[in-house]
């Protein structure tokens, strides 16, 4: 619980994950959301340790020149915690995560590069296709205020698609968690996910709540390429994304006719089938995923494609050193985990010649990129793609060469 009482002046100094860094009175270190660097503010202290304090913001005194009015009412302090830059102007958001992206690197795996960050094309609202919502005590779907389990009720939310605002004026009593997809060209839906007893059951309903029999199946043209995305399989939230990340990720990985690749976390095939077209039947592309859903969607995206193959598998240490071999190019895109225990030190011991890593976290991408760098990797690319406007978290691509 916070003190009311309990505040002071704090100048902000510096960005960090979780909010401005400045310093109380007695020197220590605290983290203020919604701030800016340069600013000075009145904060109410929340949470005090040994190390660190955490505090609210109650009044902004100096605001910072790329401070704004944010475009949706349901943010900023004590409101939804989903957006934590919709205070800052597109250039305060590009230096903000600029900064973040280079301190980790630096701090986690003592690499001094600072990669910039490339904009999506597409507008920050209505650039979400995919959104998981909780549901209110009044069936009313809402969205988690910051670090908290309190719920805010958002109608609607101004990052999403808005051919999903039906949704947010439907009850959805007895749902325990309802995500939004509006991917693709065909009506957008719900996957609605309920307790019932001990087992969790997942319906697919209309934005109305209304039961869909048989499911649909999201279609998405990416490239030359048309993907089928189930329900319960991954897909990138961000509209571009999927685009984005296609044209990057094979332009890095460079492979040939006759090339052998192995694509890690491989998803609905994204990268995978893209790769295997050009490889042609003399190569080889082996696509790795656990979600039962997203391999059946690969195998599918991928008919056709003599030289692929899709295995539903966990990514592990040995069946990593089973899959790669000296020479290969490696493709990997882990959830924001990071890649599992020991898989980054297998894919070095293999020595393929090339790795392109996605991530969507800069902490663990860091941690991995030190095992990588130590090993006899070298960065011949990075770049932050501004896949999650409004917030802190970005997505990065680098390109990994082994030394010859």
């Amino acid at each position: 619980m916070s003190d009311p009482a309990a505040h002071e002046l704090v100048r902000i100094e510096r960005p960090a994950t979780g909010g401005g860094v400045g310093r109380l009175g007695d020197g220590l270190v605290v983290f203020v959301r919604d701030t800016l660097p340069g600013e000075l503010v009145d904060v109410s202290i929340e949470q005090r340790t040994s190390s660190f304090a955490r505090a609210s913001l109650r009044r902004v005194i100096e605001p910072s020149t790329d401070r704004v009015a944010a475009p949706c009412r349901f943010s900023g302090a004590g409101g939804c915690g989903g957006c934590d830059l919709q205070h800052a102007s597109s250039a305060g958001q590009t230096s903000w995560k600029e900064a973040i992206v280079a301190e980790q690197l630096r701090r986690i795996a003592g690499y001094d590069g600072a990669p910039s960050l490339v904009h999506a094309p597409s507008p920050p609202r209505g650039s979400r296709t995919r959104l998981r919502c909780a549901v209110d005590d009044a069936g009313q779907l809402a969205l988690r205020a910051s670090r908290s389990h309190d719920l805010v009720t958002v109608n609607p939310c101004w990052l999403v698609d808005p051919r999903v605002d039906e949704a947010f004026a439907t009850s959805w009593t007895r749902a325990n968690e309802v995500e939004l997809r509006a991917i693709g060209d065909a009506p957008p839906f719900a996957v609605v996910k309920r307790l019932v007893g001990r087992s969790v059951r997942y319906e697919v309903c209309d934005l109305r709540g209304r039961r869909i029999d048989p499911a649909p199946v999201s279609r998405v043209l990416v490239g030359e390429t048309h993907y089928n995305i189930s329900p319960q399989s991954f897909w990138q939230s961000h509209v571009d994304a999927p685009s984005m990340l296609l044209d990057r990720v094979t332009a890095l990985a460079g492979v040939e006719r006759g090339d052998r690749v192995v694509d890690l976390y491989c998803g609905v095939g994204l990268f995978a089938v893209a790769l295997a077209s050009v490889v042609g039947p003399a190569g080889r592309v082996v696509g790795v995923e656990t979600s039962p859903h997203a391999v059946r969607d690969a195998r599918e995206n991928g008919a056709g494609h003599g030289g692929l193959r899709i295995r539903e598998a966990m990514v592990t240490a040995d069946s990593v050193r089973n899959l790669i071999g000296a020479g290969d190019v490696v493709v990997v895109d882990p959830p924001r985990a990071g890649l599992a225990k020991g898989v980054a030190a297998a894919i070095v011991e293999r020595r393929p010649r090339r790795v392109v890593y996605v991530s969507c976290d800069a902490a663990t991408f860091a941690r991995d990129l030190k095992v990588f760098l130590s090993g006899g990797f070298s960065v011949s690319h990075m770049e932050i793609l501004d896949l999650f406007p409004m917030t802190e978290h970005v997505e990065l691509v680098a390109l990994l060469d082994i030394h010859p």
